[in-house]
């Protein structure tokens, strides 16, 4: 069972185990290589750890993320599965497809990742001798793309993830404090993790792309109404000087909503709307930014937010939970605003590049917390001895 530290958060408490090698099928993600998400980020880099240790990760990928069909990355085996994809049934249809084919594979642990996926859980739970663990990255039930019957169906997958699954993971104290009321079954928290940049990283990006270093505001994330970047937008245009706001990112079937967003882009040309941007292009526009927002109104432990702080870019983040947990005491280099008050987001941005030498010195030192704090290779290491702990433990309600 989690057990509260003295700050009243939620820690794992690892028992022993022996290490064999699991077999472990990831369900829920789109795909590898892992290009726009978050989910698929953080599959890719605790999967190749798992796989480093001798463990057999099977990654199911929808057949219409990447183009390419590898068999095989960073030591995980990948079976792409067919899906309908369409903004209703992507996720669950391949869910169902993936799930049906792990049950008849005989993996020793089924870890499905974020809400809907989950609604197959059953199957492997009921099915088969596989422990079922699931990981919530975010409250999914509750974003704002969805209609109604989508909201009720995640509702009933929320519902499930509360009694199904064997264990369940939250990747923020705050999911994890959640869950464990819950639920009378292990919860623990495992937060996602970050790696140390490189400490020089080229700016041909940035200056192909009409930017200066330095002189941008940078986010990052899926263009989708829950992150906000309409707030973000209409805060900026009021920001005075010669900044620039630099915008990454696509749509996640939310069509509607990223046409509004170029519309009140095209208000103010200095903000640059520049699309999905991965690995070396990203890592340029994080290494010369100036500072990093993360304006959501929901989250789970954004990634986006995490690799901005490793960079020790100043950062501005909405009031949420998860932002305070990253961000721990506001002040220089890291600073929060009241979630969906575009007047305070722009007063504290206002702020911040008014004493931009002064917020950068404490990001950097607000960096290396971070790097100390988030860590893949402890994220792993608990994943591992959580799947070894499942796996001894006796089953209930079967």
């Amino acid at each position: 069972m989690p057990v509260a530290d003295t700050s009243g958060s939620i820690a794992y408490s690892p028992v022993a185990a022996d290490h064999r090698p699991l077999r472990i099928a990831m369900i829920g993600q789109r795909g590898l290589p892992a290009t726009f998400g978050g989910v698929e980020h953080h599959v890719a880099h605790l999967g190749r750890r798992l796989a480093a240790r001798g463990h057999q990760v099977t990654v199911y990928c929808r057949d219409n993320y990447v183009p390419e069909r590898r068999d095989a990355l960073d030591g995980m085996r990948l079976r792409h599965m067919p899906t309908v994809g369409t903004k209703h049934l992507d996720a669950l249809a391949h869910s169902l497809v993936s799930t049906m084919a792990a049950v008849g594979a005989g993996h020793d642990i089924v870890h499905y990742h974020a809400l809907g996926p989950g609604l197959c859980a059953p199957l492997p739970r009921y099915l088969s001798g596989a422990r079922v663990v699931q990981t919530i990255h975010g409250r999914d039930d509750r974003r704002q793309k969805w209609g109604g019957t989508a909201k009720a169906v995640l509702r009933s997958a929320r519902w499930l993830s509360e009694r199904v699954p064997d264990a369940v993971i939250g990747v923020s104290r705050e999911i994890s404090e959640e869950y464990v009321a819950a639920r009378d079954r292990l919860t623990v928290y495992i937060a996602n993790g970050v790696e140390r940049p490189a400490p020089t990283i080229s700016p041909r990006p940035v200056l192909d792309r009409g930017l200066r270093p330095g002189r941008y505001v940078l986010f990052v994330g899926r263009l989708v109404p829950e992150k906000a970047v309409d707030v973000l937008i209409k805060a900026f245009s009021g920001v005075p000087g010669d900044i620039r706001l630099a915008i990454t990112g696509g749509s996640s079937f939310t069509d509607d909503y990223v046409s509004n967003l170029h519309d009140l882009a095209a208000a103010d040309p200095r903000v640059h709307m520049l699309g999905y941007v991965y690995g070396e292009e990203l890592a340029s526009l994080y290494r010369h930014a100036a500072v990093y927002v993360q304006p959501s109104y929901l989250e789970g432990l954004p990634l986006a937010l995490l690799e901005a702080a490793s960079y020790g870019l100043p950062t501005i983040a909405s009031s949420l939970g998860c932002h305070r947990e990253v961000i721990a005491e506001e002040g220089p280099g890291g600073r929060l605003f009241d979630q969906g008050d575009e007047r305070h987001l722009r007063e504290v941005l206002t702020q911040v590049l008014a004493n931009l030498d002064h917020e950068a010195e404490h990001g950097r030192i607000r960096g290396e917390d971070v790097l100390r704090r988030y860590s893949w290779d402890v994220a792993a290491d608990m994943t591992e001895a959580l799947y070894h702990r499942v796996l001894a433990g006796s089953r209930r309600d079967r």
